[in-house]
């Protein structure tokens, strides 16, 4: 076979394999969301761009007269449950990760605690540690 007839195949493929079809383009629409918790003197502010299955965006906790952590978070939604991490600067030192975990219910998302681990270099819950018991933050949507 010729090159030239090799790389046309080739392309010709990979442009079939790229193209779906059958996929509903809206279903991956993200709704941005502002969340706000307070606890104590201790702020924080979660925004979010969520659908069905996925969301990223941008986590802050401002401790009261003692600095910040600030990052991004990203993770699956599972039901009523949204799943992930969140990568950040911890205040005043160097890059971390943590898991995240928020349950949905009605309007508000309970940050979930439990026992931090990792698994295969990812930040996890043990499992069984992981509740929604007395959450460090009760997350209420922001008014626009």
């Amino acid at each position: 076979m010729r090159k030239e007839t090799l790389l046309f195949i080739v392309v010709v493929f990979g442009f079939l394999m790229s193209c779906n079809s059958k996929e509903e383009k809206d279903k991956y629409k993200y709704n941005y969301i502002v969340y706000q918790a307070v606890n104590n003197k201790d702020t924080a502010i979660l925004a979010i761009q969520i659908n069905e299955k996925r969301f990223y965006g941008r986590y802050e906790r401002s401790y009261y007269r003692n600095g910040k952590d600030s990052g991004d978070v990203r993770g699956e939604v599972k039901g009523d449950t949204l799943r992930g991490d969140f990568h950040y600067i911890s205040n005043g030192g160097g890059w971390k990760r943590e898991p995240l975990a928020l349950l949905k219910k009605e309007s508000k998302l309970f940050l979930g605690n439990g026992v931090m681990g990792t698994y295969m270099s990812l930040p996890c819950f043990l499992p069984g540690t992981l509740n929604y018991k007395n959450p460090e933050y009760v997350f209420k949507e922001a008014k626009k």
